[in-house]
């Protein structure tokens, strides 16, 4: 099959983050972009469901703390849902 070079013009910071968004999911934009236009011939629509999710600063504070307790042997076990959920149950009642 034989191939042609396109040229696409875009704000410099949006190549940047494009390229960023390519090299995370282990692409060049190339083929991102022959994926695209191949999808959008196959389906006759501009598809838009690849995404990359990065975690809020919330999330990763929740999941460095979760790590952490984890990790800490002094953190409270429980040995099933109920046993955990009776004691905040318990707690509430204060």
């Amino acid at each position: 099959m034989a191939t042609t070079n396109i040229t696409i013009r875009m704000d410099e910071e949006l190549k940047k983050q494009f390229n960023h968004f390519c090299d995370e999911i282990g692409m060049s934009m190339g083929t991102a972009m022959t994926i695209f236009a191949k999808t959008v011939v196959k389906e006759g629509r501009i598809p838009f469901e690849l995404s990359v999710k990065t975690p809020n600063r919330e999330t990763i504070e929740a999941m460095l703390e979760a790590e952490r307790l984890s990790r800490d042997p002094k953190t409270k076990r429980y040995s099933n849902f109920m046993e955990a959920f009776d004691e905040v149950m318990a707690d509430e009642q204060i």
